[in-house]
């Protein structure tokens, strides 16, 4: 078994934790982008194939598929309003935003707002999506990163109205590059909204109103996501490992840096096996954690990677 990790953050690293589906958009494409955990501890994989979303069992069994207008699957964030579950889905290519049932059933679709930027011509391609949930104390306002176009990051009511936009130059730290991820904070003293910062290598916080809180600099070099767990944030950097933080954002583990990797001819798909290694990421895209702290990374590869990182209890 390899072991990974520092200290209080040590795993069993288990490469390939599952397989997607061997079809031909799989093998053409098939890159995992997004990962979730829901409440009951099942992990939903959404990733440029069809079928986009696959749902599996906490043994590696695929439980439920569907989706396969999402070739352009990038992010999805899960949500529950009661006792009832929804995802939230970006695709690339198409530019949709949409909320979906866990069987597949559309039951809103965010519109491009609108900002004067696109009426300039400038594309609007989303990347990420939060929502401020009420279950957590929230308005359900709904947060979606334009990550590919024009950089700036959208603020919705719960019905789907747009309400805002922020830029980065709310704050000292200025305009946003590329925001690629956001997630809502909710074990400080107010909420936060997290929003990595990837071509600036760093995140801005900001409260739920829109106020630039702090920047988070220094440490990071590709943030793209985030996931908050037992007080620390866990971090995938595309241009490669994890990153974790302590309750206070100081680092504390890094994990699975392929130092080099990305500079490669053709990264990160051109080096066969010898790119793809137990214990090294090569391109971490997204990640989750269960309720008993194990990981799992999903990664930007043509035929997907999910790795899981098994929690070692001392």
């Amino acid at each position: 078994m390899l072991t990974v990790g520092q200290e209080l953050h040590t795993y069993t690293w288990i490469d390939n934790w599952v397989k997607v589906p061997e079809v031909s958009s799989a093998r053409k494409n098939g890159r995992t982008l997004g990962i979730v955990c829901t409440d009951d501890q099942k992990i939903v994989v959404f990733h440029q194939s069809d079928p986009g979303i696959l749902i599996y069992s906490q043994s590696g069994k695929l439980a439920k598929s569907w989706g396969g207008r999402f070739l352009g699957a990038h992010s999805a964030s899960y949500v529950k309003e009661g006792d009832r579950e929804y995802l939230w889905l970006c695709d690339e290519n198409s530019c949709e935003v949409v909320k979906t049932t866990m069987d597949g059933e559309m039951v809103m679709q965010l519109e491009r707002p609108d900002h004067a930027m696109y009426s300039e011509g400038t594309a609007f391609i989303p990347t990420s999506i939060a929502v401020f949930e009420e279950r957590y104390g929230g308005n359900g306002d709904i947060w979606v990163s334009d990550g590919y176009g024009a950089s700036l990051v959208h603020q919705y009511d719960k019905f789907g109205n747009w309400l805002n936009t922020i830029s980065g130059d709310e704050g000292k730290s200025g305009r946003f590059s590329c925001p690629h991820g956001l997630a809502f904070r909710y074990d400080r003293a107010e909420p936060e909204l997290y929003i990595a910062d990837r071509g600036h290598e760093r995140i801005q916080v900001y409260n739920p109103e829109g106020q630039h809180m702090r920047t988070i600099e220094g440490m990071l070099h590709s943030p793209c996501s985030f996931t908050f767990f037992d007080g620390c944030t866990y971090i995938p950097e595309l241009f490669t490992g994890i990153k974790i933080l302590d309750p206070d954002d100081q680092l504390i583990a890094s994990i699975g840096d392929h130092d080099g990797i990305t500079t490669a001819p053709g990264w990160p798909n051109m080096g066969g096996t010898d790119w793809v290694k137990p214990g090294l990421f090569n391109s971490p895209h997204d990640l989750t954690v269960d309720a008993a702290g194990n990981v799992y990374v999903a990664e930007w590869i043509i035929g997907g990677r999910v790795t899981k990182l098994e929690k070692v209890i001392s």
